[in-house]
């Protein structure tokens, strides 16, 4: 069975008839999931395997925005809090070991309730006056350092069976507006984003997914975020950048985005995305968004199955020879000594 090339959330913690019925109608490649959806763990293995029941694939992608910090959708007291990027980051010495062991352990907590895939690591780059929306979730201020720490986040997770999700891409570290909120608008040069913002994007270009930003870059298209300019897709991240995986966009019902829901998807699939992504489970919306939205086919298909092929853990990484309690103690630890 064919899939619509769309990932759409769900209301709450459990499944509605209504839901699932649209969704069986939709066929949507994926899910995402927020804090609204998040119970118990029993519910929420409960939620995804409902989910892939209503496409009747169970190897649907679910997807969840686990980053530590402010960014974390399943915590206390069910599942532990993490730190955000940013302390990783300060960690001198020790902070692609510790980031590889923190995103090996939240792997070991997604998977147990169904989730495969996480959208981290944050490969943003903020700069001085920069909208505090990525603040500390950035790994760092110097393109290398965030490189360093974003690899050890996606092999960490791979390790654990989890797809990562690299993000903002090309960049979202100098964006003086929350994209939530309003379209950012960014007036640096193309010469400057090539030197730092896309630098750690190009470093881990051979991961199997990104997100796009919605970000106005004036230097390479005035007049389109990225999420919907052709322009920055096919110049900067397929060329510059040389990504060639999966590229999902950022929420469709985010504020930097504007006009009807329909016209927000179409936007971005003529621009050159593979998958569109709508978050917040109201249904007119998600109707709307799969209107504009095509079958998974072509490159797009053949991108998102390239993608899947690499779940799994990676050898000697299975849970069964993973102590849990073990790592998580040396984690902990590893952060005590260094605050």
């Amino acid at each position: 069975m064919t899939s619509r090339a769309l990932i759409l959330g769900c209301a709450g913690r459990t499944l509605s008839a209504e839901e699932a019925a649209f969704f069986r109608d939709v066929r949507p490649w994926g899910f995402i999931l927020f804090k609204r959806n998040i119970g118990t763990p029993d519910e929420v293995r409960a939620l995804t395997g409902a989910l892939r029941d209503a496409v009747g694939r169970g190897d649907a992608p679910i997807l969840i925005d686990q980053e530590g910090g402010r960014v974390q959708r399943m915590g206390p007291p069910h599942w532990p809090a993490y730190p955000a990027g940013g302390r990783l980051g300060r960690l001198n010495g020790s902070g692609a070991a510790m980031a590889w062991l923190g995103a090996r352990l939240m792997a070991h907590d997604l998977a147990g309730v169904g989730i495969n895939v996480d959208c981290a690591p944050v490969l943003d780059v903020p700069v001085a006056g920069s909208h505090d929306i990525i603040g500390d979730r950035a790994y760092g201020t110097r393109p290398e350092a965030v490189a360093e720490i974003g690899r050890a986040v996606a092999e960490g997770l791979m390790a654990g069976g989890v797809l990562p999700v690299m993000k903002h891409i090309p960049g979202h570290g100098r964006a003086a507006v929350d994209s939530h909120h309003g379209l950012p608008v960014v007036e640096a040069s193309r010469e400057t984003l090539a030197a730092q913002d896309f630098r750690p994007f190009a470093a881990l270009a051979d991961l199997p997914m990104a997100m796009s930003a919605h970000v106005v870059f004036t230097g390479i298209d005035p007049e389109r975020p990225a999420t919907q300019s052709r322009t920055v897709i096919r110049e900067i991240i397929r060329g510059a950048i040389g990504f060639d995986g999966l590229l999902m966009t950022d929420d469709l019902s985010m504020h930097a985005l504007t006009g009807p829901f329909r016209a927000r998807a179409e936007a971005a699939f003529a621009a050159g995305v593979d998958v569109a992504l709508h978050c917040n489970g109201e249904a007119p919306e998600m109707r709307a968004v799969a209107e504009g939205t095509p079958e998974l086919a072509g490159a797009a298909l053949r991108r998102a199955e390239a993608a899947l092929a690499r779940l799994g853990p990676a050898p000697g990484g299975s849970d069964a020879a993973f102590d849990v309690g073990e790592a998580r103690a040396r984690f902990e630890a590893g952060l005590s000594a260094a605050a």
